[in-house]
């Protein structure tokens, strides 16, 4: 499951990006609206996302990014990725209904917990989507095996506290925690910090998929151009 900010570095770039991590081996494409403030990303997401914005892109022209890579790629599930404000502002029904129209399968909003989520997980049903609730290593025992037990779908699993973008290790306690997670029967995606096709391997035998994010950003930032290089990661980390 392959991260990228709709309108970074453009928005015929970000298509572009789309369309190589897809070629490279990503299922599942989780896709940014751009935010000024975000809580869980760390310096190369915000980077990218402060450039998407002073493209322009607001949610309207990044769903409409997202709805030509649902074209191009019908058949590739998308996930939208944002904060609570972006859906809050025109109503939590109305965002996801935007959501569906563009072609999104699910929506992960991190700072909309699952027991306080201001009506999204019912917004998401009615129009037959997803609401993914973020779980993190700093959530009490008990706190995670309720949200295991509340029947979603999916839920993404954060390997380590902080912020996207930091080196992430992988140890025994990283996997109890995704065996954790997923104990109700979710599906566990899982990311923060997924760098190598080693990571990959590790995390395979415990999740529905590896999410990797910063990885590619940091690729673009280094050279906007570099296509063929998100590509190449993309395959390393698919074991392609």
């Amino acid at each position: 499951m392959s991260h990228l900010i709709a309108g970074f570095p453009d928005g015929e770039t970000s298509v572009a990006i789309a369309d190589a991590l897809v070629k490279g081996g990503a299922s599942i494409l989780e896709i940014q609206l751009a935010f000024s403030d975000p809580s869980a990303d760390g310096p190369a997401i915000q980077t990218a996302s402060t450039v998407a914005l002073e493209k322009g892109y607001s949610t309207k022209q990044g769903l409409e990014i997202v709805k030509k890579i649902h074209d191009m790629h019908p058949d590739i599930p998308i996930y939208i990725m944002t904060y609570g404000s972006l859906a809050f502002t025109p109503g939590v029904e109305n965002f996801v209904k935007m959501c569906k129209d563009a072609g999104v399968s699910a929506c992960i909003i991190p700072d909309l917990p699952f027991d306080n989520d201001e009506g999204l997980t019912a917004a998401c049903k009615k129009y037959g989507m997803e609401n993914i609730p973020v779980a993190a290593p700093s959530m009490t025992q008990a706190r995670l095996e309720e949200m295991a037990s509340k029947g979603f779908t999916y839920i993404y699993a954060a390997l380590r506290a902080g912020t996207t973008g930091s080196q992430t290790v992988i140890d025994q306690a990283t996997l109890d925690f995704l065996d954790t997670v997923g104990k109700g029967g979710a599906k566990v995606l899982g990311g923060f910090g997924i760098r190598t096709g080693e990571q990959s391997k590790v995390l395979c035998k415990h999740v529905h998929a590896v999410v990797a994010g910063s990885v590619f950003v940091n690729i673009m930032l280094k050279d906007p151009k570099d296509i063929a290089g998100v590509e190449a990661k993309a395959r390393e980390l698919s074991g392609l």
